[in-house]
């Protein structure tokens, strides 16, 4: 039977960050022993006339990072409280990060976790901070 949290690792990479204009360089996730990473970024208020969008970036040293061609996607002023989904699949670097560039007028961002999937061995351990319970079959009852 398949699970999400044995098949998948799945890490915070950016906490909340309130509105500015500043872009939010997320944490890196090493893709070793993985095939494919989703960044799930979760975007709060977007004032009116701002600039705003999310690409991928890839490093080999997890120090130098460059953007991956055609991997960005625009975040419109009228996309408030809305969920954006850049996925990478077989990157050419090791180390994958999602940047939310911002500007113009204010972007709130309300986290972004990223999902590595498609590892080579399973099932996966989560990194410290994410916390999962698995159930199958759950009678009714007293949770």
């Amino acid at each position: 039977m398949l699970s999400l949290v044995k098949e998948a690792k799945i890490t915070r990479v950016s906490n909340a960050v309130a509105a500015g204009t500043s872009d939010v360089n997320c944490t890196s996730v090493d893709m070793s022993g993985f095939d494919a990473v989703a960044f799930i970024a979760s975007i709060g208020t977007i004032t009116a006339t701002a600039v705003t969008s999310i690409k991928i970036q890839g490093s080999s040293d997890n120090s130098t990072f460059v953007d991956l061609e055609s991997t960005s996607i625009t975040i419109a002023e009228g996309d408030s409280n809305e969920i954006f989904i850049p996925e990478v699949l077989r990157p050419s670097y090791r180390y994958i990060r999602a940047v939310i560039d911002r500007g113009t007028a204010n972007c709130v961002i309300d986290g972004v976790v990223a999902i590595q999937h498609t590892p080579r061995y399973s099932p996966v351990t989560q990194p410290s901070g994410t916390n999962v319970e698995v159930n199958v079959a759950p009678a009714a009852g007293t949770a």
